[in-house]
């Protein structure tokens, strides 16, 4: 009897090493699954992409930069600033692998055979300070201010007060896309010319009887978007195009694009990088 329980207690015992044994076994193979499923996911991408031009493209091609190092830890991406049309003649003149513009390519740039990359749409913002009681222009009297037959807010139904005129630097992406997009290229009549976004988003915030312009994501509580002929910019009357200061954000190349800059590309217009874009309160191109 005493033999027939030890034998049992054996069995018993075997058993239980055989399962463990059988489940060892598995999340072993399930471990080594795992790791080979992870390196196989893993990029094979390294070297370095630069970028050079807009202050515009800032804050989205940073984020977006951000966004492929993480997935490509072997990656370095550079952004450098300028202005768009310094980003354009650095592609050119091949310093850079990408050109930021927040301005289409003029003829001269396309015949020198720069690719224009459209990663995004933005809408300008016409900004004053919210102490301003104005809250719309039609776009006749935005053409009027910022041509000077308009310099006092009481013609277009404001305090009488003198409009301070703010732009940007002639290079500027920004600037290039507004007097465009109004018809008022080479006759505006600016009191300041400032370099960046920032700045001019600064000056209208200190200013009572600024008027300014900037891309729409700059838009917070401490300035106020003008209406344009009766819109707001969003997305529906951007692309209805009632809403008439729209441009696109590009990121323009130039003759033959490394393999690393083209995986860039590639993904800034896949579906993770216009993810990153929608982030950032542009206008997807999908």
């Amino acid at each position: 009897m005493k033999m027939k329980k030890l034998i049992t207690v054996l069995v018993l015992a075997l058993s239980v090493m055989l399962v463990f044994a059988s489940c060892s076994t598995t999340a072993t193979e399930a471990t080594a699954s795992a790791s080979e499923s992870a390196a196989s996911s893993e990029s094979d991408l390294s070297g370095k992409v630069q970028l050079s031009g807009s202050t515009s493209l800032e804050k989205v091609a940073n984020a977006l930069a951000e966004a492929f190092m993480i997935a490509n830890p072997d990656v370095t991406v550079d952004v450098q600033l300028g202005g768009s049309s310094a980003g354009i003649a650095d592609v050119i003149a091949e310093k850079v692998d990408i050109g930021n513009s927040s301005r289409a390519l003029k003829d001269e740039e396309l015949a020198e055979g720069v690719e224009p990359n459209v990663i995004a749409i933005d809408a300008i913002a016409v900004i004053v300070n919210p102490a301003n009681e104005v809250t719309g222009l039609t776009k006749e009297q935005l053409v009027q201010i910022y041509t000077g037959e308009i310099n006092n807010w009481k013609d277009v139904g404001g305090a009488d007060s003198p409009i301070v005129v703010i732009g940007r630097e002639a290079s500027s992406g920004t600037r290039g896309a507004f007097e465009e997009l109004l018809g008022v290229e080479d006759i505006c009549r600016y009191a300041q010319e400032l370099n960046e976004q920032g700045a001019v988003y600064t000056a209208v915030t200190s200013t009572e009887n600024a008027i300014g312009y900037i891309s729409l994501y700059g838009v917070d509580e401490k300035v106020k978007a003008l209406q344009l002929d009766g819109s707001d910019a969003t997305e529906e009357t951007v692309k209805a195009g009632t809403y008439f200061l729209s441009r696109p954000f590009i990121m323009a190349t130039h003759g033959e694009t490394s393999a690393v800059a083209q995986a860039f590309l590639d993904f800034v217009l896949g579906a993770d990088g216009q993810a990153v874009v929608l982030d950032n309160h542009l206008f997807s191109i999908n």
